[in-house]
Parts: structure tokens; sequence; C-alpha cells
């Protein structure tokens, strides 16, 4: 190798062992750093890594450095993400369903290395395990990677799609028929990654759960106009569709006991107006009715009324009479 390339692959390597292996609490004396870049096959003296030391520092990472014992010791401090952002990111991955247990392990393993090895043990070392409804398709990741592309290149995918029977096992829709869609997004909700799509059939769109889907490929054939212009509205579309699911889309003036503002905007989002009346609130908020709307409703039954407009008013009497029979 050229005097040039190893200098270059020093720095690389060295580089590498101040941000896996330090932090301020734990710097590597000078001793430390030739001995282990040594332990590599990578010739280090005292002087030499003073000088490397400044190149590094001259190059924008900030190699900063204080006593251990009686020589200088050297950190990396300045990383790309803090310990709470990475603790929030383990969090996320630990808690999402459709991240196999496989797949969790392996992510943790990835993101706690960003803060370096003590980070690491420290962050892995204060995880919390509460998810135990993992999913067990480990093509999800492999399905992302295509639907991702297609969604780039504005084409169609191919794929099956399966229910679970009471056995756990595969049972295939349209009798193992394949599905060719022109998907729009890529939609994480309520724990489970969806792929949404334009369906000309129902001139609408439709979702469908990524970990569910086997054998995804990209079809060589564009997505229609349609498509592409349900994706310029996307956000207020999944803002609906995700929240209530399906149904006629309509304003309800709901008005519900105090405790209750915290699920408003939890459903509805922090940005949801409300007004006072009395001990009670008042907001008007989108939804879709449907069934999913009824039953989040009535688990505030005495909490919570519609008052209005008078056709969900009339089906809330209409539904609360079916509850009381």
């Amino acid at each position: 190798m050229a005097q040039e390339n190893w200098q270059k692959y020093k720095l690389l390597k060295l580089l590498e062992l101040l941000r896996q292996e330090t932090d301020e609490q734990n710097p590597l004396s000078t001793s430390q750093i030739c001995n282990k870049l040594g332990d590599m096959g990578i010739s280090c003296e005292r002087r030499t890594l003073t000088k490397d030391i400044a190149v590094l520092n001259e190059l924008g990472y900030e190699v900063m450095w204080n006593w251990v014992g009686k020589e200088k010791g050297y950190y990396i401090e300045d990383r790309s993400f803090s310990v709470p952002e990475l603790k929030i990111l383990i969090d996320a991955i630990q808690a999402a369903s459709f991240v196999t247990e496989k797949k969790t392990a392996e992510l943790i393993d990835k993101i706690a290395a960003l803060g370096g090895s003590h980070k690491a043990d420290i962050l892995k070392s204060n995880m919390v395990c509460f998810n135990t409804r993992k999913h067990s398709n480990e093509s999800i990741y492999y399905n992302v990677g295509f639907l991702e592309d297609a969604i780039q290149q504005q084409k169609k995918v191919i794929f099956y799609y399966y229910d679970l029977n009471e056995n756990g096992e595969k049972v295939y829709r349209r009798e193992h028929h394949h599905y060719v869609v022109e998907p729009i997004a890529l939609v994480f909700n309520d724990d489970n990654y969806y792929l949404m799509v334009y369906s000309a059939k129902h001139d609408g769109t439709a979702n469908y759960r990524v970990d569910r889907m086997d054998h995804v490929e990209i079809v060589d054939e564009a997505i229609s106009e349609k498509a592409l212009t349900l994706r310029e509205g996307i956000d207020s579309y999944t803002e609906q569709a995700f929240k209530m699911y399906g149904g006629q889309q309509v304003d309800v003036v709901l008005e519900f006991d105090d405790k209750l503002i915290g699920v408003v905007y939890d459903k509805f989002g922090e940005d949801t107006k409300m007004i006072r009346a009395g001990d009670k609130c008042i907001a008007t908020v989108k939804v879709q009715i449907s069934p999913v709307f009824w039953g989040w409703l009535f688990q505030f039954a005495g909490q919570m009324k519609v008052l209005s407009p008078d056709t969900v008013i009339a089906d809330y009497k209409e539904h609360a009479a079916m509850l009381e029979e």
C-alpha cells in the first residue's frame, strides 16, 4: 500500500476506534490507542499519534482530551445521535409488532452501536421488553424494500395476500391468486405497516398489511394518473382513513367531559379546536362514520355525546338502542 494511502487508512481506523470505544467518561490513553492500533497491524507511536489527532481535528471531528493518569486520554463526544434519541429509537423498534423478534434484536444492536460501545451496553441494559405480540413474517423487510422502490419508480406491484387460521397457518385469499395494485404510500399505523393503493375497481383507495404479503414483486407497468393525483393529498387521507377506517366523511360536533380532553386530542390531533360550555367541552372533528367510529364513541357513554349533524345523532340513537336490546 502506498504511504499516502496507508496514512489515510490509519486515520480511518483511528477515527473508528475513537467513535466506537470512547466518550467523555471513557477516554483512551495514548498508550492504549497505540496498543489497540498495533493489534490491528497498524504501527503507531506517541509522537505520530499527536499529529494524527491534530489532523482529525482539522478535518472537523472534534477529538477531545483529558488526563488519564499521567498521559493524555482522547475521546469523541459529539455523535449523530444522543443517548435519549437512541433510547427513543430502540423503544420504538421494540414496541412495533410488525418487526419480528429476530429483526428486533438485530436493529437494537445496530442502533445502540451508534452511541459507542459503552453507551450501547447502557442502552441495552436499561431496555424493558414489553411487546410480546411480534409478527413472524421475516420477509417484511424485503417487502418494504420492493414496495418503496415501486413507489419511487411509480410502478405497479404484484403479491399474494393471506390471513392466519386458528393454527397460525397461512390461508391465501383468492385461493392463492395474486393481487396487482397501484401503490400510493407506505403507512405505519396502530402498530402495523400498511401499503395504501389506488383501486380502479372501486375508484378509491385500499390498504394492505405489509406483514400479510407474500412474494412481492415490481411490475414493469406505470401506475395511473389517478393514483399519482391521490399521492398529492396523501396526508389528509391517511389522517381520516386510519383514524376511523372507511365510511362517509362528515364534520361531527362532540360534547364531552373535561377528563376526555386528552382522549379527543389523542384521536384527532392536538390542533383540534375546543370551546368551553360550562363543565363540558365542545369540538368539531372530521370522521368517517363507520363501525370503528361507533365503537370508539360508545366507550364513553354518559361522558360524550353527538350534538350534530342530525343524521349522525339519529344513527347514534339507533346504535344505542341496539346495544340496550
